[in-house]
């Protein structure tokens, strides 16, 4: 396993300057992204939302729902069909004829939204051919956006929703990853789902490492946090959907991490027959 807390250099060249490609898909998505947040923050700051436990046991809140609705408006302009969390239902075999999609969870850590930890995300991924080809992440109580692209690599950026502009905040990002002091050998984990074999990992890197300094994070910050540098890994021993972790996936990528796919071995693939993922590693 590689340790990917070694220095590197940090390049601030403005991300939509070094475009090769149209960036109006990526704009779309950040677009979205970041009106969503505003009516979940309305919602969550109410303190006034409802919530119902769907089929798989998992919560739903009005904050979903309305967040789905938001993005589901604009990624329409698109005309590229759309895979969420809140509109799971399409079969495979009218899935498995696009080559593109957009891949969407309104509210990545529900859990987290109602236990009001701020930790939960809003995720939209574009993928292409099984790959994720453009990743956009926000934490709207922190207002900390990442998004990347093949053309552009993995930015993070700092957004205030009460007056933003898009092109701007392309022009901001900080590229990832960001260097980081502390190079004792950092494993993420998740904070509402860590499993036994989770933990016999983490003794794993023990051994092999000596120190091992653990953070528990919820949703799709884990992800993000070994592509800014923050952690050296990211074990995920423990269920998980498409949605969880195309956006996070494509911020890794293209921040110059991997995320493998334990049973193959080889980069996590999207858009499959069944949609919950194999254990991964992000490292």
């Amino acid at each position: 396993y590689r340790n990917t807390a070694l220095p590197r250099h940090r390049n601030t060249a403005s991300p939509i300057h070094r475009m090769t490609a149209s960036p109006n898909h990526l704009i779309t998505a950040i677009t979205a992204t970041l009106e969503a947040s505003k009516a979940i923050l309305d919602i969550y700051h109410s303190g006034a939302f409802d919530i119902e436990i769907k089929g798989d046991n998992s919560p739903l809140t009005k904050a979903d729902t309305a967040s789905h609705n938001i993005i589901m408006s604009y990624l329409e302009s698109t005309d590229i069909p759309v895979l969420s969390e809140e509109g799971r239902d399409i079969p495979y075999k009218e899935r498995k004829a696009w080559s593109q999609l957009w891949i969407v969870d309104p509210i990545d850590g529900t859990k987290e939204f109602i236990k009001r930890n701020g930790e939960f995300t809003v995720n939209i991924a574009l993928v292409e051919n099984q790959k994720p080809i453009i990743g956009v992440i926000f934490v709207p109580v922190t207002g900390e956006l990442y998004f990347s692209s093949k053309e552009l690599g993995a930015y993070k950026v700092k957004v205030h929703l009460e007056d933003y502009d898009v092109d701007a905040l392309l022009s901001k990002g900080n590229k990832l990853p960001l260097q980081r002091e502390d190079k004792t050998f950092t494993i993420v984990a998740s904070r509402s789902h860590m499993s036994a074999e989770t933990g016999e990992y983490i003794q794993q890197m023990r051994d092999i490492h000596g120190e091992v300094k653990l953070i528990s994070k919820g949703s799709s910050l884990k992800l993000c946090m070994v592509a800014e540098g923050a952690a050296d890994c990211y074990p995920r021993f423990a269920p998980t959907m498409e949605w969880d972790t195309a956006a996070g996936q494509a911020v890794c990528e293209h921040a110059g991490f991997e995320v493998i796919d334990w049973e193959t071995k080889k980069s996590m693939l999207y858009n499959r027959e069944e949609l919950l993922n194999n254990w991964f590693l992000v490292t």
